[in-house]
């Protein structure tokens, strides 16, 4: 097993320079406070009482002279009911089906409790509005929310699986990740393979780096599954948010997002390092 990380993880690295180009393309960095106008914003299970129009907060904020980010909540904090949350932008270059494309995002929990994943789609607008958490295929969870079956989730970022979800690992330990820490940036590459179930595809890697347990860039799964295998196009990057049921809320707490970016193939270097991005 070992052996074999250790020969996917030079496959990546010599992808890397090789067959496919490794410039990034920007979804979004959120330098520019009208960007939000090109994110759809709907809620499209609003059970708010008493209710309130678009109860979503997404929105561009500043947190220092040289960065912005988008901060994503379901709702203003003590506002339960809006059970979809939804926010979404059309890729600026499409994952047509056979191809790897690797995505970079930077996320930081602003505060616990809270359900929010993040990913693409292979749907288009209205698809989307008609799906909304099976518009996903690569998705990525932060929640410490409590699932119907009991189980309590520890704020550890999670990826779909086959059965559900999972908590990322830290190959040290060979154990669940630790939840995230709050306030705290964390970077994200997951490497998306768009080719059909059958040839091996449907399938999603992903590394990080960031908080104290992982200082340096670490994989932390392999072979995530799509969420519904549709086997096409993915055309969109997808947020999603939901404050719960009235009788079990989740909680508001938000989620930061910042420096959106995709590229072809097999990209391990962070968008500062290739295109001298300010972060």
């Amino acid at each position: 097993m070992k052996l074999l990380k250790k020969f996917w993880i030079s496959l990546l690295f010599s992808q890397i320079s090789g067959a496919y180009g490794n410039d990034w393309i920007k979804i979004d960095t959120f330098e520019e406070s009208e960007n939000i106008h090109s994110w759809h914003q709907i809620d499209t299970k609003n059970e708010t009482r008493p209710f309130i129009n678009n109860p979503q907060i997404t929105e561009i904020k500043t947190e220092n002279a040289n960065n912005k980010y988008l901060l994503k909540k379901p709702a203003e904090n003590g506002v339960i009911g809006n059970r979809k949350a939804l926010t979404f932008k059309k890729l600026p270059m499409p994952v047509q089906v056979g191809e790897i494309y690797t995505f970079y995002t930077r996320i930081n929990v602003e505060s616990f409790p809270n359900n929010h994943a993040f990913g693409l789609s292979n749907l288009d607008k209205q698809g989307i509005i008609n799906h909304d958490y099976n518009a996903f295929e690569p998705t990525l969870r932060v929640t410490d929310k409590t699932e119907s079956s009991g189980l309590v989730n520890t704020g550890a970022l999670m990826v779909k699986t086959d059965q559900g979800y999972a908590n990322i690992i830290n190959p040290v330990s060979q154990k669940s990740a630790k939840p995230l820490q709050t306030n705290t940036w964390y970077e994200i590459w997951y490497i998306v393979n768009n080719s059909p179930k059958s040839q091996g595809g449907q399938t999603y890697d992903v590394f990080m780096k960031g908080g104290a347990e992982f200082p340096n860039q670490t994989q932390v799964y392999h072979q995530a599954t799509f969420r519904m295998k549709r086997e096409q196009t993915l055309t969109h990057f997808l947020m999603n948010c939901n404050t719960g049921p009235h009788n079990a809320p989740y909680g508001n707490g938000g989620l930061k997002y910042d420096d959106i970016f995709m590229a072809r193939g097999v990209n391990l270097l962070s968008p500062k390092e290739l295109n001298n991005q300010s972060f």
